[in-house]
């Protein structure tokens, strides 16, 4: 896959500078005028959304990748999808992804993260990232995500260790759900190389807590130590 981010025009790059930022709930974009409704089934409903998405993504040659839930299922896991699709690319492709998507006929705008922004499809959120857990989205990364069908549409979607990486290292004294990622980690351990995921997230304590959690849930085996 390769990705031109030079195809915007400097018109349409002033155009995403100043998308407008979001405000609340009941303010941000809803779907563009004609986009037809999906069933009440939400889970149904982001999966529309992402082949959507995917697919105008695809059309367009974006270096992009799947994250967040609906990787966990595109990989196998059970998750029934019930908040958003999240999207990588690198930061330098943002605009011009985000310049897609609206010719699309998407709502794209700017929330007050600095770290992704989000558009409209279908009336789901859909997130486009370009820094997972304080890290940017990096060629490599996106070089390493796997082509699989999402409700039979094909699209790269994040490697079941980077997959991983990115919600463990995301881990934080204001943010450590570990109920959430448990369920993850249970389904793709088989998948997931833990010997690199530990050696990306170094030594953060919580983090290290929930390998030790993931150890004695018999989910990972204990890292062996040094001679």
């Amino acid at each position: 896959m390769t990705q031109h981010g030079d195809h915007a025009t400097p018109a349409r790059r002033s155009e995403v500078r100043e998308l407008r930022p979001a405000t609340t709930d009941s303010e941000r974009p809803g779907p563009e005028p004609g986009e037809r409704q999906l069933p009440h089934d939400r889970h149904q409903a982001i999966l529309e959304a992402t082949k959507r998405v995917g697919a105008v993504l695809k059309s367009k040659g974006h270096t992009f990748a799947l994250a967040g839930s609906v990787a966990v299922y595109a990989h196998g896991g059970s998750q029934n999808l019930q908040h958003d699709a999240d999207f990588c690319v690198r930061p330098e492709d943002a605009e011009a992804v985000a310049d897609t998507l609206s010719e699309a006929g998407l709502a794209v705008y700017r929330p007050p993260e600095d770290w992704l922004l989000k558009a409209k499809c279908f009336d789901q959120d859909i997130d486009v990232i370009f820094e997972l857990a304080h890290r940017p989205v990096t060629t490599d990364m996106l070089s390493r995500a796997q082509e699989l069908s999402v409700a039979s549409v094909r699209m790269p979607v994040l490697s079941p260790t980077d997959l991983l990486w990115s919600l463990i290292a995301a881990f934080s004294e204001h943010h450590c759900d570990f109920g959430a990622v448990l369920p993850v980690a249970r389904a793709l351990r088989e998948k997931v190389d833990w010997e690199r995921v530990r050696q990306d997230c170094g030594d953060e304590p919580m983090p290290a807590a929930f390998f030790f959690l993931l150890e004695r849930l018999n989910v990972i085996a204990p890292r062996k130590e040094a001679p």
